[in-house]
């Protein structure tokens, strides 16, 4: 959902140029919903942030990762692709700085063409912009990529390597290429 208090940080994403996605406008459990239902959680925000940034979204991500072919064919048929991560840094579990470093580092699934799992909390003192100045570095130093989920999904990204498995250190780094 589009809260007015969050117009301004919508605009302010657009015009630096992140990705905008959509991710329903009342963060319900999608499988629950008909069709109908689906596409009119999808619909209201992809006109909403079309109105206010001229974007036609193109990727969805379902609340909670709850989906079914319901989810899918709706969102398809709206010229969505319904995407999911492999990577949940668990911020929204508020465990700290040190977890969610920690959990995205160290996770078992980190390797190429990787979706991370973190939440931006608008309004709420969180831990997860601190992580951010840690876990970015690191990851770039151990030769992850970062890319935009377009990119990823179109095939525009540079995926050399695999990812050697292990827990990244913030001081170490992974010689191979990979992208997220």
């Amino acid at each position: 959902k589009i809260k007015d208090e969050n117009i301004d940080y919508l605009k302010r994403a657009y015009n630096e140029g992140h990705e905008i996605g959509n991710h329903s406008e009342n963060h319900k459990q999608m499988s629950k919903l008909s069709k109908t239902q689906c596409k009119e959680e999808i619909q209201i925000v992809h006109d909403k942030v079309k109105d206010l940034t001229g974007l036609e979204m193109t990727v969805f991500r379902p609340p909670f990762g709850d989906y079914n072919d319901t989810v899918i064919q709706a969102a398809n048929e709206l010229g969505y692709h319904v995407i999911q991560w492999d990577v949940d840094s668990l911020d929204w579990k508020d465990y700290g700085c040190d977890s969610i470093i920690h959990t995205v580092t160290c996770h078992k699934h980190l390797g190429n063409g990787s979706i991370i799992l973190m939440h931006d909390f608008i309004g709420h003192d969180s831990p997860t912009p601190e992580a951010l100045r840690i876990v970015i570095p690191a990851l770039i130093k151990a030769g992850y990529q970062f890319v935009t989920v377009g990119e990823l999904i179109d095939g525009r990204a540079d995926t050399v390597g695999g990812a050697e498995t292990g827990c990244l250190s913030p001081n170490e780094g992974i010689k191979s290429r990979n992208v997220l």
